[in-house]
């Protein structure tokens, strides 16, 4: 499981870095240190602080997964055997592409998943490899219909 990430304190200038780049991590750092009012060094200089302080994890390009025929979006709660096999599950799970996101949970499941599939069939079909996975004991799935909200924490 992840650490648990130190807490840092930030301020207006880099609230209004972080912003802009939440928007579009592709701004020029020249344009976002003349919306900002500082000099490109000085936005260089507190966006490596803020990734030495792991609050900025990386930049990344998002690709709209329906524009490659990826219609079906579903959330698979998962029940292990013994809590005991999850790293070995884990690790399994990892080699499936379709399975996007991975969150060990309270509740009723061990762990739940993001999968994203191309439609119901091809659903059925992972499911079906999910649950081949020896230790897994069963899995509740819920289709998304639509997906309102995406976004990032508030800064």
């Amino acid at each position: 499981m992840p650490r648990k990430a130190k807490t840092i304190t930030i301020d207006g200038i880099d609230k209004k870095i972080l912003r802009l780049l939440m928007e579009d991590a592709r701004t020029p750092i020249l344009e976002v240190a003349r919306q900002v009012g500082i000099s490109g060094a000085a936005i260089h200089q507190r966006l490596r602080k803020l990734e030495k302080a792991k609050l900025i994890l990386g930049s990344k390009l998002t690709v709209n997964p329906e524009a490659l025929g990826f219609g079906t979006r579903a959330f698979v709660g998962m029940y292990f055997d013994k809590a005991a096999d999850a790293p070995t599950i884990i690790k399994l799970l990892k080699r499936v592409p379709e399975v996007l996101e991975c969150h060990y949970t309270t509740g009723n499941w061990n762990v739940f998943l993001k999968v994203l599939c191309k439609n119901n069939d091809h659903l059925m079909q992972l499911l079906n490899t999910i649950q081949d996975i020896t230790g897994v004991a069963r899995t509740e799935t819920f289709i998304s219909l639509n997906q309102d909200i995406d976004r990032q924490v508030k800064i």
